[in-house]
């Protein structure tokens, strides 16, 4: 009779680790599903080539746009990694793009492109600070740089209430807990971005 029951315990046993599995794949695949990685493949290519983690810009989409090619801000920036047309024209200048125009930011490979390039320039601009580098895509290079010289932020991320601007104060916050779950979702990526 022991035996018997034991069995049944086993299969029991069995049956509830094989149903825990099965939810767990289907909780992660519904987290990837809410989490997604469209346009991959483009910004991966983007990201190596300027040795930017692709998660971390996939995370930028997915807070600035929401992965919305047309998506336009009430401040009027445009496209998948919402470049404002001003900062894209510089940008362009920089990458050497003859003529460039706002249009153009609709297109999800050249978004990406110019947005990837801008957010790498940031990140050698503040020697791989990611906190630094993202309050600057949203807050201004300018503005960061003045932050710092004037001491009203010390770039460090345990300080972030302390960025003068709100929206940008939410903005790093978001984005860095965007990046936390991508990283975990879809796996470290070669060029992890620094946070210190």
């Amino acid at each position: 009779m022991a035996v018997v029951g034991s069995g049944r315990g086993i299969r029991l046993l069995v049956l509830a680790l094989f149903f825990a599995v099965v939810a767990a794949v289907v909780a992660w695949q519904a987290l990837r599903w809410y989490y997604p990685f469209p346009y991959r493949q483009t910004v991966e290519r983007h990201a190596r080539e300027h040795r930017i983690d692709p998660l971390l810009v996939a995370s930028i989409m997915r807070v600035e746009s929401g992965f919305n090619p047309r998506a336009v801000s009430a401040k009027g920036a445009r496209g998948l990694m919402q470049l404002m047309p001003e900062t894209a024209q510089w940008v362009a200048e920089q990458m050497g793009m003859a003529s460039f125009t706002p249009e153009m930011l609709f297109d999800p490979e050249i978004n990406v492109a110019m947005g990837v390039w801008y957010l790498a320039d940031l990140w050698r601009l503040f020697e791989g600070d990611t906190v630094l580098a993202l309050a600057a895509y949203n807050g201004g290079r300018g503005n960061v740089r003045r932050w710092l010289n004037e001491e009203a932020w010390s770039g460090a991320i345990e300080e972030i209430d302390d960025i003068p601007f709100p929206e940008t104060r939410a903005y790093v916050r978001k984005v860095l807990a965007t990046y936390t779950i991508y990283r975990r979702l879809w796996g470290p990526q070669v060029y992890a971005a620094r946070i210190d």
